[in-house]
């Protein structure tokens, strides 16, 4: 696959229809869902090429897996093990189906750029966005600073969006560590283990040639210092060398606050739609982006399907909140979560955002999350 880093060589637009920030999942949909409804699309990222990003590269067979070419696909597991302080278990799909498998950030992000391109969508790689106002944002790119006017602005521009700032928005930030070992190892594992990592958990996801190992926790109870400490020493209790690995830092924000404020818009991470009890992200980007740009086009309030993504969301967070009020708590519900998979009675399907989605969408709902709050 071709490198594609957007054109660098045309002349920023005085004015387009709508202008993205940030050229992640969520930005690039959205940008080509505008595009194949003849909206101009002008999409900006900060980054000198598309599809960069901290993350262990996981996609579930009903999120992104059925949604992305197969050569896109690394590695793909028709089990999952996890592992707690006094279980472990093997997740299967009855059928004996795939349902999860890893995929390169970067390979995804250069896919999903072309095809936002091939929709008539501009792309435009580093390109900075310095101020967000409603109607214009204002650019630093390779022919100095710019004012562009725009009839709507999305940021996608991840969990400390400008946007998002600009519009005084609180969030709640998940910090993740991780690194690509040189190992080719044979199983993907989630280690939920309360002592070093609170509700969040540690991961071994295998790639072609190398396998991301890290671990996500709650900013807000857990330092970056504390959980790098806490990383190397589960790390060394799997018997995984990591002794002069550079760890990569990254966030993501689960506080959804709302989508649409007059005319700016939010998704992804921006928004604060990923998943505070999963980490998941990848899936809820490209979801909203889909929605927000359905939204800008028939100007519909809400679309069924984002609607019970963030309700979704919404009883992730009833579960945390309820687990996190101490260390006991969260120890018993990973306990519980595992028993219950082991037994059956909960399908593990059913902690994916994705699913969740499909969920709700088939039986009747309360009232619908407002727009914004």
């Amino acid at each position: 696959m071709s490198r594609f880093s957007g054109d660098f060589a045309a002349p920023l637009p005085k004015r387009a229809d709508v202008v993205i920030v940030g050229g992640g999942p969520g930005g690039l949909t959205c940008a080509e869902r505008l595009a194949q409804k003849g909206v101009g699309v002008l999409l900006l990222e900060r980054k000198s090429a598309f599809g960069h990003k901290v993350c262990a590269g996981g996609v579930t067979s009903q999120g992104l897996l059925p949604r992305v070419p197969t050569e896109l696909l690394e590695r793909v597991f028709s089990e999952q093990h996890l592992i707690s302080p006094r279980q472990r278990i093997v997740v299967r799909d009855p059928k004996a189906a795939p349902i999860v498998a890893t995929l390169s950030r970067r390979r995804l992000g250069q896919w999903m750029a072309r095809q936002a391109a091939e929709a008539g969508a501009q792309l435009r790689g580093g390109a900075q966005v310095l101020a967000v106002e409603p109607g214009r944002v204002t650019v630093r790119a390779a022919g100095g600073v710019q004012v562009i006017g725009c009839e709507h602005v999305v940021g996608a521009d991840g969990a400390r969006s400008l946007l998002r700032r600009t519009l005084g928005l609180p969030s709640r930030l998940f910090l993740g560590l991780n690194a690509r070992l040189p190992l080719v190892l044979p199983r993907m594992e989630w280690h939920l283990a309360p002592r070093l990592f609170g509700a969040g958990y540690a991961w071994i996801f295998p790639h072609r040639d190398t396998s991301s190992v890290g671990a996500l926790a709650d900013a807000g109870r857990m330092g970056a210092a504390c959980l790098r400490q806490h990383l190397a020493h589960w790390a060394a209790g799997q018997g995984l060398a990591t002794e002069g690995v550079a760890w990569q830092a990254g966030f993501i924000n689960a506080a959804y606050c709302g989508l649409c404020f007059g005319r700016q818009w939010l998704v992804g991470d921006a928004a604060g739609l990923a998943s505070p009890l999963t980490g998941e992200g990848i899936f809820p980007a490209f979801a909203s982006g889909e929605a927000v740009a359905e939204m800008i086009v028939s100007r519909q309030s809400m679309t069924p399907a984002l609607a019970a993504l963030i309700q979704g969301q919404r009883r992730h967070w009833r579960i945390l909140d309820w687990s996190g009020r101490n260390p006991l708590l969260t120890g018993m519900l990973a306990e519980v979560l595992l028993l219950l998979l082991r037994l059956r009675v909960l399908d593990f399907h059913q902690l994916e955002m994705s699913a969740l989605q499909r969920r709700n969408m088939s039986r009747p709902r309360g009232p619908a999350p407002a727009l914004h709050d």
